[in-house]
Order: structure tokens, then C-alpha cells, then sequence
């Protein structure tokens, strides 16, 4: 998985002839200077750095041909790869791997995309579910939110909003410009009333599935975070009721919560 310094920003809207241009400009440049530039590019990391080097510098190659792929087939694949209302190929950060584990995780490919993935399989256990970058750039498709994962006594901390009944791991969407830190402890104290400690926090998982109340395809990733926190836990005036919850109350919370459930229950961390 590849891991951002800078931080994730939306496609800038361009005028179609510009994009005409700088699609032929960079088929120009790729078939004048790519031979050279892939043979200066062997020998280089060949001599510098030996075959790991090589293995590696060619790797970084697939995945960019990959990623390539992703956008270039992206309406044959969405046609033949995916059922209706799955998640989408296209997205020029990601690898046609990944859109196919997230299908393959999420049951929505078609008999052809089965088939494709099983070929892969074949040539590489699980290929296409270890393929599945969860710090892609942004799409339509995918909702970032963070949570606060607190446990006491084998049961974690829980709610459930006015006029629903779906219980939540307290947590919300990120603001435009705030980082992720920033999001779990503004959105806990919030809903829970209480200040998380900054230098405590510390990152549990990404846990991605549908997004709870979305039209299909549509999923939610889930950056779970731990910290100690100060103040008495209250439910704010957004929230009913703050309970604790165990394994089994997993049916009673969104599919991504649900994933938290499993890997807290695995670790024997959740009764």
C-alpha cells in the first residue's frame, strides 16, 4: 500500500481540448522517450542497487501500466467485470487489482469478473484482496470518516442518533482541510462529550465497506483510531443514547462497523 505525505485533493475541472492536447503530447512523449528511458532504467538500477533494485524498479513500472489500465478500460471492465451497482473501475490512482478485490470483498462481480480473479488466484493467492489500496485519492464512490474506537470491559462504546436505529461507533466525516486527527477528536467531542488526549492517539485500522444508507457501489473507509480521553461521556444534543455493546449486537451497526466488530472480537479485545 502506498502511504501519502501530501494530503488527498479532487480532480481540477479542465477545458476538453486541453485534455485532447496533453493526451496526444504524452502519447508523443511516451513513444519517443520511453524505450530509452526503460533501458537507461535497467542498467541504472541494475548497477546502483542489483536485481532487488531491478525487481522493484520493474515493479513500480506493472503498477503504473496497471493503474494506467484502470483508466483506459474502465467502461469495458464496468461492463463486463462488475454487476450492477458495483464499485466502479476508473479511478486513475488505482489499480484494476484493487477495483477488483473491492468487488471480489463486496460480491458484486459478474461471472466474467469471477472468472478473471480466480485465473489470478491461480498465479498468486488472494491477489486482488492484498491488492486493495486503501489510501487512493478520493472519488465519488468512496467516503472517508474516522472513528473512535473505545473498549471497557470487553464491550466498546457505542451510539445511535435521533430517528435511527443503527448504532455507530462514534466518529464522522473530516472537514475540508482538517486532518484526520484533528476529525476524531472534534468529532467525539461532539457526540461524546469528552476530549480526547492528542499524544495518546493511535491508529487501530482502515475498515471499507458499504456505506450505510448509500445507493449500492457507494463505500464508506473507516480510519479507526484509540486514545485516552478526559471529561465524563455524555451524548451530545445529535445523539439519543450512548451504550456498550458486545459482539453480539454486531447486526445492530453499519457494515463497516461491523468489520471493526470482527477484527476486535478476532483479537480478543471485544466480548
Amino acid at each position: 500500500m502506498i502511504y501519502r505525505k501530501n494530503r488527498e485533493q479532487s480532480d481540477r475541472k479542465t477545458h476538453p481540448l486541453v485534455g485532447l492536447l496533453l493526451f496526444v503530447i504524452s502519447i508523443i512523449l511516451l513513444l519517443t522517450t520511453g524505450f530509452f528511458g526503460l533501458i537507461y532504467g535497467i542498467f541504472y538500477t541494475l548497477i546502483k542497487r542489483g536485481f532487488r533494485g531491478l525487481g522493484e524498479f520493474l515493479l513500480q513500472i506493472a503498477i503504473s501500466i496497471d493503474q494506467l489500465g484502470n483508466v483506459l478500460m474502465q467502461h469495458l471492465l464496468n461492463l463486463l467485470w462488475i454487476k450492477k451497482g458495483g464499485y466502479a473501475f476508473g479511478n486513475r490512482d488505482e489499480t484494476i487489482s484493487s477495483a477488483l478485490g473491492r468487488n471480489k470483498r463486496n460480491d458484486t462481480l459478474s461471472g466474467f469478473g469471477k472468472a478473471v480473479d480466480a485465473f489470478l488466484d491461480w498465479i498468486d493467492p488472494n491477489h486482488s484482496l492484498n491488492s486493495i489500496d486503501y489510501y487512493i485519492e478520493p472519488t465519488d464512490q468512496i467516503i472517508e470518516a474516522v472513528s473512535w474506537v473505545h473498549l471497557k470491559d470487553g464491550r466498546i462504546l457505542g451510539s445511535r442518533s435521533e430517528g435511527n436505529d443503527r448504532y455507530y461507533i462514534p466518529g464522522g466525516k473530516p472537514l475540508e482541510g482538517e486532518g484526520k486527527h484533528e476529525a476524531v477528536v472534534r468529532e467525539t467531542k461532539e457526540e461524546m462529550g469528552v476530549s480526547l488526549k492528542a499524544e495518546s492517539i493511535e491508529f487501530l485500522g482502515v475498515f471499507e465497506a458499504q456505506a450505510d444508507g448509500q445507493p449500492p457501489g457507494i463505500l464508506v473507509r473507516l480510519s479507526c483510531y484509540t486514545a485516552l480521553y478526559s471529561g465524563d461521556l455524555k451524548p451530545s444534543s445529535e445523539v439519543r443514547e450512548i451504550v456498550w455493546l458486545t459482539y453480539s449486537d454486531r447486526h445492530l451497526v453499519a457494515p463497516a462497523d461491523q468489520l471493526v466488530f470482527d477484527f476486535l472480537y478476532q483479537r480478543g479485545t471485544l466480548k
